[in-house]
């Protein structure tokens, strides 16, 4: 796995998650209106577009050797990866789906329906009603009418319906919305932080963080039925790899050929 890839004018080139997104076109649509674009952590290019594209090419690579009982590199490059995450992007463009404003679309902040809300103590609520049934149980919840806000297609009233919207989530806390739209499929949910996700209910039933190490975090996935995966600990390579057969001298081997980053 490489930034840039193994070939091309910036293969030898240094670079960060923030580059490969950048020259990817995956970070330039993330953004609010009239604001520059807003990096998504590391989210997009290390681990979706890098670590998460190796892993398929791993097991996809595996499954043809299988097969034809020969080998190959897989050359998983994260401003490749990141590139094919916005495939649904592009097509939405080609259709005509997507104009070249950021913040105005669809998915990118512009529809009301599709936004997050700032509440009355200051938390944040995520709404994501896209579909017409579940506009409909948004506005319900919110205490408001179609005629309020317009009809939810009419891109044209987007920008005051979306002022509405706002504040009217500033009249509650988090809290109280999130009792209030608790059962109603209208796609709304709290925004929670990274240590308070750990404690809600549907994560705490299904054993999405757990505890290692004294510390919750996020727990293995995918998940298997018949072979359950668990976390063991953060080792560095040089732990992980012994643990799997690779001796001190061919891991140092590695290292010096660059095919891995030195660490214990």
């Amino acid at each position: 796995m490489t930034g840039w890839g193994q070939a091309g004018p910036l293969a030898a080139r240094a670079g960060h998650d923030i580059d490969y997104i950048a020259l990817a076109g995956a970070l330039w649509p993330i953004g609010r209106e009239g604001d520059p674009p807003v990096p998504p952590l590391n989210l997009v290019g290390d681990f979706g577009g890098g670590g998460m594209m190796l892993a398929f090419g791993v097991v996809a690579a595996l499954l043809e050797a299988q097969r034809s009982g020969t080998g190959q590199v897989v050359d998983a490059a994260m401003v490749d990866g990141a590139a094919s995450l916005t495939t649904m992007l592009h097509s939405m463009w080609l259709a005509g789906g997507w104009t070249p404003t950021r913040g105005a679309n669809l998915l990118d902040t512009g529809a009301p329906f599709y936004e997050v809300y700032e509440t009355a103590d200051g938390g944040h609520m995520a709404v994501g009603a896209l579909e017409p049934q579940f506009y409909e149980a948004l506005l319900g919840g919110l205490g408001l009418q179609e005629e309020d806000v317009g009809p939810q297609g009419d891109r044209s009233r987007w920008p005051a319906a979306k002022a509405r919207f706002a504040g009217v989530f500033r009249t509650k806390t988090r809290d109280e919305w999130t009792a209030l739209f608790e059962g109603v499929d209208a796609c709304v949910a709290p925004v929670l932080a990274p240590w308070e996700a750990a404690d809600h209910p549907h994560n705490r039933a299904r054993r999405t963080f757990v505890v290692h190490d004294g510390a919750p975090q996020p727990g293995a996935v995918p998940r298997f039925s018949r072979t359950p995966s668990s976390v063991r600990d953060a080792s560095g390579p040089g732990d992980a790899l012994g643990r799997w057969g690779v001796g001190e001298e061919a891991f140092a081997a590695l290292v010096s050929s660059g095919v891995i980053a030195g660490g214990s």
